[in-house]
């Protein structure tokens, strides 16, 4: 029913239901059943300016007593910069939202997401947030991680230099690890792929370009 609101049609749920049963389709089955994985949108365009395209996945890891938890990785698919460490015990749809409001208030949305098919990335509640923001979904394809290379290269640079690195007494320890880490890996790392500036150079040389070429 979303999806033909989207598309224009005056529908409401009664109608929509009559109109099924009218056709004789056959409805959704009740109890558990493997979840129908997301349509592929096809690769997003190259970006050219921070804040166009990012790319975010899970990372899991454990406490020192054993608990485990999660942290949600955003990257900058321009400048490379660490966007966000958002770690927790859960990270449902709704904690997703929560950590792209707060990010909102500090920089512009992006127009397009590259994402997995987990369940988080799949859900109606995010579906319906980027929708509303004008933000897309791009899904990779099930079984091929490369698609969202950046994020899954990020990912294992995150889990040699600091997960592996430390032990995390508390959720509150990890968090505060994690985000020393991610500044000084936006701002003390360079990548040769950005002509050996840091993330956070390349970001704000970028920005300068953008600014100088506005005013001409």
């Amino acid at each position: 029913m979303v999806m033909l609101r989207r598309e224009g049609w005056p529908v409401g749920r009664k109608r929509v239901h009559r109109l099924y049963c009218l056709e004789g389709l056959q409805l959704r089955m009740r109890g558990r059943r493997r979840k129908t994985i997301s349509l592929h949108r096809g690769p997003t365009p190259r970006p050219t300016a921070c804040h166009q395209y990012w790319a975010m996945d899970f990372v899991h890891d454990q406490l020192i007593n054993g608990r485990a938890f999660r942290v949600l990785t955003v990257v900058d698919k321009w400048s490379r910069e660490s966007i966000l460490l958002e770690a927790d015990f859960s990270l449902s749809g709704h904690r997703v939202i929560d950590a792209f409001e707060r990010l909102g208030k500090q920089h512009p949305l992006p127009k397009a997401i590259t994402v997995d098919n987990g369940t988080e990335f799949t859900s109606k509640v995010l579906d319906e947030w980027v929708y509303q923001r004008g933000i897309q979904l791009d899904f990779i394809r099930p079984g091929r991680p490369t698609e969202n290379g950046m994020i899954e290269s990020f990912n294992g640079r995150l889990r040699d230099e600091c997960l592996n690195v430390h032990e995390f007494m508390s959720i509150e320890d990890a968090r505060e690890k994690l985000e020393a880490w991610r500044i000084d890996y936006n701002q003390c790392r360079p990548h040769s792929s950005l002509g050996h500036l840091t993330p956070s150079e390349y970001a704000k040389r970028g920005q300068e370009t953008t600014s100088e070429a506005t005013c001409f």
